[in-house]
């Protein structure tokens, strides 16, 4: 689940800071190139929460989360298609006028898949907190900065990168967190505590 967001932090370092006559080829192919990566941002937050929503509160928020994070994945493309691929393209063949525009479109398309993305964050920590407790807040809390962040950063160096990083630290705290040894739910008075009753009563 790290790879996706260490993929997109490596190709941050090297995006164009600006978009010019210049750069206009390798902003335009480089979007080629990240169309498909930048869905795959989500499987951080779909992976954790696998298998067939319950119809409870818990099954609620997962169902949330997946739908927040299809939001992302087809908003956050229309970004990298517009303001990406198209803007780089509209350069790179010396069309005046358009690329303004174009960044306009795409930064309304990218605002609208990073909230969908913030909804995902918020649901998937409170079914996470739900299920573990306490021990998943410090990967929940670099996960929302990080979706804070990404709403202008976009991937563009310095804190694009860094913000893609810290999705990449995020993913692999929580993913500590669920696997780490200790009472399921403890703390959170949720559904794990309750597993662990009927399993001793057994």
């Amino acid at each position: 689940m790290t790879a996706t967001p260490l993929l997109l932090a490596l190709a941050g370092a090297v995006h164009p800071r600006h978009l010019t006559a210049a750069t206009a080829g390798l902003w335009a192919g480089l979007h080629i190139v990240l169309l498909p990566v930048f869905p795959f941002l989500a499987l951080g937050l779909v992976v954790p929460l696998w298998g067939r929503p319950r119809r409870d509160t818990e099954g609620a928020l997962t169902v949330l989360a997946w739908a927040g994070c299809l939001g992302y994945a087809m908003y956050y493309s229309g970004l990298d298609a517009v303001a990406g691929i198209s803007a780089g393209t509209v350069v790179h063949h010396g069309v005046h006028g358009a690329a303004g525009r174009l960044f306009a479109t795409g930064d309304e398309l990218g605002r609208a898949g990073v909230y969908g993305l913030a909804v995902a964050c918020l649901a998937t920590c409170a079914v996470l907190y739900r299920r573990h407790g306490a021990r998943v807040l410090p990967g929940a809390v670099v996960l929302l900065a990080a979706c804070w962040s990404f709403v202008d950063s976009h991937i563009f160096w310095p804190r694009g990168v860094l913000t893609m990083l810290g999705f990449a630290l995020a993913f692999a705290l929580l993913t500590a967190a669920r696997f780490r040894r200790g009472d399921e739910g403890a703390g959170s008075g949720g559904d794990g505590g309750a597993r662990s009753r009927r399993l001793t009563n057994r």
